[in-house]
């Protein structure tokens, strides 16, 4: 029954079988993936059981929001999940660079200087701290940049970082995932030895970790390793899907506090927002998270095994750990890039008769192809897909609520490379 729904989707009989025979030898990972996953379920419900959640929580505020107890009440819960002294999580941050830029700005001064030790940030990132000329950027506000890249084997350069490291270095920011570059991924233990190594150097500097793509993907989180902020966005890993909006930013009360003052006004902070209906999506998603985190990690060493086996390159490899839902795989061309991700798009629920077509979108230096056929627009814990079109031709997949979703979009993905490029099995 399954093989005949797969014809009726469009799959061939060889991508199937290619896809079992890739499937059966990742029960072992899946297993690990699954303890995981049971693991931070049961962190999750732990916090919500000690933070006492009741259905009066999900009733909606609206004007300024004062005295809103679900919107408190999930942050108390955000707090213990990542085991900080606070945590503010708002609908009215509108995305992942958003929640760093307040996170950033909140906390920095004239005269201040950012510290990456992994190299550039993001791609969004570069307009808001200013090595992209941006109007409102840090820089116009005297706050300076400065970045170690990473060594040749992608290791951390502490020499260099320790060189860097200066009186005026008041932010020390730390890039968990990979974003567009081809290095590795961070892992949790990997930032904890970084940031050990900082605090000898300076004590009292402020360290924040982007945490995004990453939440929920191992046992624990950077702030159990001494990250004074973890920063993300709900419409990936810990809005499980629901979440219509959001970002989060959790970490020691103080930082936190500056945060709320740039998001709402200095004397307001946390003390105002109205959560407009959203606190019920918001506090489900975050309970769904974990198994939806599983499900985006399942698909995404998937997604490595197959794309391996057929002889591209995928980072991270199919055996190497993973630390995030993000599999990169170097597609070669330009036209297998947009077969990629016409595959996925096609394997949506949403969308799934459109063509997705490049374009120049804001705080990019090329233009840049997006599949995601989304309940929630943009949402990238969704099957969804993302490439710049510029050498090395490298796609980034991500995604998946549920694990035979995931599956079935990167199976598409491989048939439309066959369908509409001269790749063959």
């Amino acid at each position: 029954m399954i093989n005949t729904m797969y014809d009726s989707l469009g799959l061939s009989k060889k991508v199937v079988q290619l896809a079992i025979s890739v499937e059966l030898k990742l029960k072992e990972r899946f297993s690990q993936i699954d303890k995981i996953a049971e693991y931070n379920q049961l962190k999750v419900l732990n916090a919500m059981q000690k933070c006492r959640l009741s259905d009066t929580h999900f009733t909606n505020t609206t004007g300024y929001g004062y005295d809103d107890i679900g919107r408190d009440t999930l942050e108390d819960i955000y707090a213990s999940v990542f085991h900080t002294e606070a945590a503010l999580v708002r609908s009215q941050i509108v995305s992942g660079t958003h929640a760093l830029t307040l996170a950033l700005s909140g906390n920095l001064r004239p005269g201040d200087e950012i510290l990456s030790p992994a190299g550039k940030l993001y791609d969004t990132l570069q307009g808001v701290i200013g090595i992209t000329p941006t109007k409102g950027s840090l820089f116009e506000f005297g706050i300076t940049y400065a970045q170690v890249d990473l060594l040749e084997d992608f290791s951390f350069d502490f020499e260099g970082i320790k060189k860097s490291i200066n009186k005026r270095t008041k932010l020390i920011s730390i890039q968990k995932s990979k974003g567009y570059d081809l290095r590795p991924t961070f892992s949790n233990i990997q930032i904890k030895e970084l940031i050990e190594y900082i605090r000898l150097i300076k004590s009292n500097v402020i360290i924040m970790v982007d945490n995004c793509y990453g939440e929920f993907v191992e046992y624990m989180e950077p702030s159990d390793y001494g990250a004074d902020l973890v920063v993300g966005s709900l419409i990936k890993n810990p809005g499980g899907g629901l979440a219509p909006t959001g970002g989060y930013i959790a970490g020691k009360e103080e930082y936190v506090n500056n945060a709320a003052y740039r998001l709402t006004a200095p004397g307001l902070g946390k003390e105002v927002g109205a959560s407009n209906g959203t606190t019920h999506a918001m506090m489900q998603g975050l309970f769904l998270a974990p198994t939806v985190v599983a499900s985006a990690h399942k698909t995404a060493l998937f997604a490595a095994a197959l794309y391996e086996k057929l002889g591209f390159n995928v980072i991270p490899k199919s055996q190497e750990k993973r630390f995030d839902i993000i599999q990169a795989i170097d597609m070669r061309a330009k036209v297998n890039v947009l077969a990629f991700c016409k595959g996925i798009q096609s394997a949506a629920p949403v969308d799934s008769y459109v063509t997705p077509e490049p374009w120049n979108m804001p705080g990019y230096d090329a233009p840049v192809i997006m599949a995601a056929g989304a309940f929630i627009q943009g949402s990238s814990i969704e099957l969804s897909a993302d490439a710049p079109i510029k050498p090395p031709y490298t796609v980034y997949f991500q995604g998946g609520l549920t694990y035979p979703h995931g599956k079935f979009g990167i199976m598409k993905s491989l048939q439309t490379l066959i369908n509409e490029t001269d790749f063959e099995l």
